[in-house]
């Protein structure tokens, strides 16, 4: 009995061990990053519940077990939603599409919502906007994977809208989520200087190009892969 005490006290300690380890990443990225102290609050506020939660139900001596894949929901994204009403425009025809699948991506339907952005581009075929939009939801559907079919509806966004900003920025951003930093910045690149001087959320896409001109430089200097651009 006492060296099954003894693995459940090791077992518990690498647990505490490893989540002061993540807490730390989780900081300094913030720092590197340069977030806002209102994020680096929000992070510490995350850290010390998920303690709260390991002190109180965490059994790091009990093996796991398999659980049934649940529908996963997604939190609202207002900020990223004002951003695409501010690049492509409010109350026109095509938010009946955009808030459908917004609505369908949160309560955990990505690939509904990919069904339906299909749906509205062989409807409207000439919309850069929705196309857009189409690669979005692919995405989402994917798993954050930019997949050939996500690729071919961004770049038919941009053939049908060089000069708008919008495609090739959400382009950039489904990049960085999938991990493809080094890919995401000549997107962003573009995105900016097809923005007008007067737009916005032109400093929006300047921050965000900015932080990951940071990130890539802190790649580089750690020696860490970047993948190519493609």
């Amino acid at each position: 009995m006492a060296g099954a005490g003894d693995a459940a006290a090791e077992a518990a300690m690498m647990g505490w061990i490893i989540l002061a380890g993540l807490g730390a990443a989780t900081l300094a990225l913030l720092w590197l990053l340069g977030a806002p102290r209102a994020l680096w609050t929000f992070g510490a506020a995350a850290l010390m519940l998920g303690a709260a939660g390991y002190t109180l139900q965490g059994r790091p001596d009990v093996p796991g077990a398999p659980v049934s894949a649940a529908k996963q929901t997604r939190p609202d994204d207002a900020a990223l939603r004002d951003l695409r009403g501010a690049m492509f425009g409010r109350f026109s025809s095509i938010d009946a599409s955009f808030f459908a699948a917004d609505s369908l991506v949160r309560g955990g339907n990505p690939d509904i919502a990919a069904r339906l952005m299909l749906g509205s581009v062989r409807a409207s075929p000439n919309d850069a906007a929705l196309w857009t939009w189409l690669g979005m939801t692919l995405v989402e559907a994917d798993d954050q994977t930019v997949s050939p079919a996500a690729e071919v509806a961004f770049r038919r966004a941009m053939t049908l809208a060089p000069a708008h900003p919008g495609p090739p920025f959400f382009y950039g951003l489904a990049q960085v989520r999938a991990g493809n930093f080094a890919a995401a910045r000549p997107l962003w690149r573009k995105a900016l200087a097809l923005s007008p001087e007067g737009a916005g959320y032109r400093r929006d896409i300047a921050v965000r190009l900015a932080l990951l001109d940071q990130l890539l430089a802190m790649q580089q200097r750690e020696g860490a892969p970047t993948r190519p651009v493609r």
